[in-house]
């Protein structure tokens, strides 16, 4: 069949351009029509993407000089010729009951609502069954809202699409951007300026999509058409629902005669009644029974009464009972309601071998209806064109989108009547058309892609299938009508085409084909945003090929997935805010000091001290390391806080810690510097807090114990011969505890000797630093001294332990006096046990029982 012979804009949507010459069709290698391969650039959101149906599509930057004017919108002829292009093929021959002319029965209070609902702004979800009129209401209300909107009506259709789709179309309806689809911020910004009534049949999806869909368009009114088995909207969508039902039985009555063309008598009114009761007076089951009564009048009248030129019912199928001699015609019963009920086997049998044949094909086909200018060469007859008013006329098949399909129930029926015989072979059959088809030069994208529902359904089927030849029949139809779907922009269709391909390529064993359709994925994936999908296609592809040695398409996929490296950068630098993060974490609130004053509650939070300066907040060594832990682990939730829409409790599980998620790094390194910070100001407040001052009486000993109203104390000298520095004022002993507000017990010190020493006999020569550690660490007990009664002003009785364990009393010495022996003094500090047990235990008492030697408290 020669695809000149049917073209047309009403058919494919496409006006003739004679200025133009005719373009090369897609193909190629696998294009079966043996002209040359059509190479179709286009732009796609940042990048140029080159469509070659031979090598697998390129895809680049897109430079300057290429990016596309700003889409404008279409004026009110271009759309409403758009539209007609859009619209399903008109049948031949007359129109009939479900002709587009025919009036609507009991349905002028529901288009009346509708258009008020409309005009106000508000958006209608009508729910019905599959044969309750609904495409039909839909079109009397879309003629009904002409004009209300600055945008006017924009027919859409949902069959087969998502929300994506959707908009994508809404998009191309109204503006004007020949080879061009913005990316999806830029498209949702032009979607947002639309102001039309959106009418939208067979939508198949609800819920969030749905609300997507709503919130993306402000401007627009939608009337959406659904099946019961739709998921419902949500709550929040503030959709008017309407329920659509059958229609009452006098309108039955009404539609009967109206398809009839005259009064309907008694029986076949009584017949009507209970069909009525039986199909809950769907309009869809009075169409066909309106067929059936014609059916039966055209066997009862006499040959050639009812002949139409058409074919539409031939000799062989009329009547034949009736008397030669006497010409009365026969009588020939009403179906009975069982018939009624499922006419279409009974409706079928008396169709004419062209149409049962369109009908065969459609049920290989899952139900799609190939176009009437592909019928004549898918069944081998010239007037098989014709069949297509036949079927509308009957009711066995309802336009959806820019086609015609089975209609409800109808697919079933005819299977269990044996119309499924022989499925396999057609749809190799169909495969093999539209391969040639789609590869013919005169073959625009856009044609090809009308076709598109067809196609892949032929392709879901043969995919399927483990019959030999089929997987390669597939590949083939995948290979030629994968990059015009691309073309024509209609991506939805690309990617099924690709998935179907690769899935036959891979059961045929076609490597080759294989890597083209992962590559092509690869593409698509990286258009469409997906980076890590896009990444494990094109890796998929590169590996295949390079076991081909595939040289040309292993460089075209490395070129590609170097863009999905430079997306994937540029997206982890996107999300990767660290000065924003750790201006969050410096900025945020310290918890306060614990408090410790008298009278004063410790878990009092002061406003003041939250935002005190660290250095105040920081009393003690204590604070200062607890205000450094908590800075440094209060970075990773600043940065989910930060980085999430609602709050949450840093655990990484929300939407911050995803968009943060691929900058760990980052976060380590905050948290690194926050926790610097908080280290150098606790070095900074301990040399603030235990720097001299020149006031010697603040200095506290390891020998000594006082509180800081105590009156200064003598401080002791080491004995003669001693290597102890001295613990005079103004000396910083190793291992002395600053001046704090919150004792706290040392766990070492330097050794404490029995009695104190003669300042007088103290040995000359530089003192220990406070960095060197001391030599005989003494056990701590535990346990600080206070003082039980009012300074005196007189130094306090400390008790030493005794080598042998028992503990001495010795009076206060006055710092003249005479200092203790020698001898005393060194076993008093070199004593094994004394020693040992005070490195080994942190027990208050020794390992003899005694006590232990008293530290001063720490800080």
């Amino acid at each position: 069949m020669d695809p000149n012979t049917h073209r047309g804009p009403e058919e494919y949507g496409e006006q003739d351009t004679p200025a133009e010459p005719p373009a090369p069709a897609f193909g190629g290698a696998q294009g079966g029509s043996g002209g040359l391969s059509r190479v179709v650039r286009l732009v796609s959101g940042p990048y140029l993407v080159t469509v070659n149906p031979v090598d697998g599509s390129e895809i680049e930057p897109c430079p300057p000089g290429e990016r596309p004017a700003a889409p404008g919108k279409l004026d009110e002829e271009e759309r409403t010729a758009a539209d007609r292009a859009a619209a399903p093929p008109p049948p031949p021959g007359p129109p009939g009951a479900a002709g587009p002319d025919a009036p609507l029965e009991e349905r002028t209070e529901d288009i009346e609502r509708l258009v008020r609902l409309l005009s106000r702004g508000r958006s209608v979800r009508v729910t019905g069954p599959s044969g309750s009129g609904r495409t039909r209401l839909l079109d009397a209300v879309a003629t009904a809202c002409a004009g209300l909107a600055p945008d006017g009506v924009v027919r859409l259709s949902g069959y087969h699409r998502n929300a994506t789709d959707v908009l994508y179309a809404l998009f191309a309806a109204v503006h004007r951007a020949p080879a061009h689809r913005p990316d999806r911020p830029e498209m949702l910004r032009m979607v947002a300026e639309i102001g039309a009534i959106v009418v939208l049949d067979d939508l198949e999806f609800g819920g969030a999509a749905l609300d997507e869909l709503l919130d993306a368009t402000p401007e627009c009114a939608f009337l959406i058409a659904v099946t019961p088995d739709v998921a419902a909207p949500s709550a929040g969508s503030h959709l008017e629902e309407v329920f659509l039902g059958g229609i009452g039985r006098a309108g039955c009555v009404r539609l009967l005669e109206r398809a009839l063309d005259r009064p309907l008598s008694e029986d076949e009114t009584a017949w009507a009644a209970d069909l009525w009761f039986e199909s809950e007076g769907l309009p869809l089951r009075f169409v066909q029974a309106a067929a059936l009564l014609r059916q039966r009048e055209a066997m009862r009248d006499r040959p050639g009464a009812l002949d139409d030129g058409y074919g539409l019912f031939p000799e062989e199928d009329r009547g034949t009972d009736e008397d030669a001699g006497s010409g009365e015609p026969a009588e020939v019963p009403l179906p009975s309601l069982g018939e009624a009920a499922a006419p279409a086997p009974l409706l079928a049998s008396r169709l004419s071998a062209a149409a049962q044949e369109t009908l065969r094909f459609a049920i290989a086909l899952g139900g799609e209806l190939p176009h009437p200018a592909h019928l004549p060469a898918l069944t081998q007859d010239t007037h098989a064109d014709a069949s297509l008013g036949e079927l509308l006329t009957c009711g066995l098949i309802s336009p959806v989108g820019g086609h015609y399909r089975l209609a409800a129930t109808v697919s079933d029926q005819l299977t269990a009547a044996g119309y499924a015989e022989g499925s396999a072979a057609r749809v190799h059959t169909v495969a093999q058309h539209y391969a040639w088809w789609a590869g013919h030069p005169s073959v625009t994208p856009e044609r090809a892609a009308a076709e598109a529902d067809v196609a892949l359904a032929a392709m879901g089927v043969l995919t399927g299938s483990r019959e030999s030849g089929h997987a390669s029949a597939a590949v083939l139809l995948a290979r030629t009508a994968a990059p015009a779907f691309a073309a024509a922009l209609h991506w939805s269709a690309w990617e099924r085409a690709l998935r179907h391909g690769q899935e036959a390529a891979r059961l045929a064993g076609e490597v080759a084909e294989e890597a083209y359709f992962h590559h092509e994925l690869g593409v698509l994936a990286l258009c469409s945003g997906s980076v890590d999908r896009a990444r494990a296609e094109l890796e998929a592809a590169i590996g295949l090929r390079g076991v081909l040695s595939d040289r040309n398409g292993a460089v075209a996929g490395r070129r590609a997935l170097a863009l999905v490296t430079d997306r994937a950068r540029a997206a982890s630098a996107a999300t990767a805010v660290v000065p924003q993060v750790t201006a969050a974490a410096a900025g945020a609130p310290q918890p306060a000091a614990p408090k410790e004053a008298a009278g004063e509650p410790s878990d009092a939070v002061s406003t003041t001290k939250l935002h005190r300066p660290a250095a105040a907040a920081a009393a003690s060594p204590l604070a200062a390391r607890s205000a450094a832990q908590t800075a440094a682990t209060a970075v990773v939730p600043a940065a989910t806080l930060s980085g999430g829409s609602g709050g949450g409790s840093g655990t990484g599980t929300g939407k911050g810690a995803k968009l943060f998620g691929g900058a760990r790094r980052n976060l380590v390194a905050a948290g690194a510097g926050v926790l610097l910070v908080a280290v150098l100001g606790t070095v900074v407040t301990l040399g603030a807090t235990s720097g001299g001052d020149g006031a010697p009486d603040d200095k506290v000993s390891t020998e000594q114990t006082t509180d800081e109203g105590t009156p200064d104390l003598p401080a002791e000298e080491p004995a003669t011969g001693s290597d102890r520095p001295s613990a005079g004022p103004g000396t910083s002993r190793p291992g002395g505890a600053s001046r704090s507000g919150s004792p706290s017990p040392s766990s070492s010190g330097p050794a404490t000797s029995g009695s104190p020493t003669d300042p007088g006999t103290e040995t000359a020569g530089p003192t220990t630093g406070p960095t060197e550690p001391t030599a005989r660490p003494t056990r701590p007990t535990g346990q600080p001294t206070r003082p039980t009664h009012p300074p005196t002003g007189e130094p306090t009785d400390p008790t030493p332990t005794e080598p042998t364990g028992e503990p001495t009393e010795p009076t206060p010495t006055d710092p003249t006096s005479e200092p203790p022996s020698q001898t005393s003094a060194a076993s008093s500090i070199g004593s094994p046990t004394a020693s040992g047990s005070s490195a080994g235990s942190s027990s208050p008492g020794g390992a003899d029982g005694s006590s232990g030697t008293e530290s001063a408290p720490a800080a």
